[in-house]
C-alpha cells in the first residue's frame, strides 16, 4: 500500500491561517536592552518575519501575524528584552481546517 503525501505551496497553508488581532500586543520587545545586542536572532529566527532591526540599533516587533511560537523569546540571550505571553482570549492566530 502507498501512502500519498501532499505538498502544499506557502501561500496554500498560509489560506489556512486567521488572525485575529487584538488591540494590544502579545509580545512586547525593550529596544534599549535590544541595542546592545550583537547577535539580533529574534530577527533571523522569526518564521513570520515579524523582527526588523530600525535604524537606531532597536527591534521593532509587528505582531499582527504572528504564530505565536515563542521562537523569538527561546533564542533571545538578552534577559529582559522580549516579553511573551499569549494573546487574550479570542484574538491570536486560528489555524482553519478546509
Amino acid at each position: 500500500m502507498s501512502v500519498r503525501v501532499e505538498r502544499f505551496s506557502l501561500a496554500e497553508r498560509m489560506a489556512t491561517v486567521e488572525f485575529r488581532v487584538s488591540a494590544g500586543a502579545h509580545i512586547t520587545v525593550d529596544s534599549d536592552v535590544c541595542r546592545s545586542c550583537t547577535t539580533r536572532e529574534c530577527v533571523t529566527a522569526c518564521p513570520a518575519n515579524l523582527f526588523a532591526v530600525t535604524s537606531d540599533g532597536g527591534i521593532l516587533f509587528n505582531y499582527e501575524e504572528c504564530f505565536e511560537c515563542g521562537t523569538c523569546y527561546m533564542v533571545c540571550n538578552s534577559e529582559g528584552a522580549i516579553t511573551w505571553h499569549y494573546p487574550e482570549g479570542g484574538h491570536g492566530v486560528v489555524f482553519r481546517h478546509g
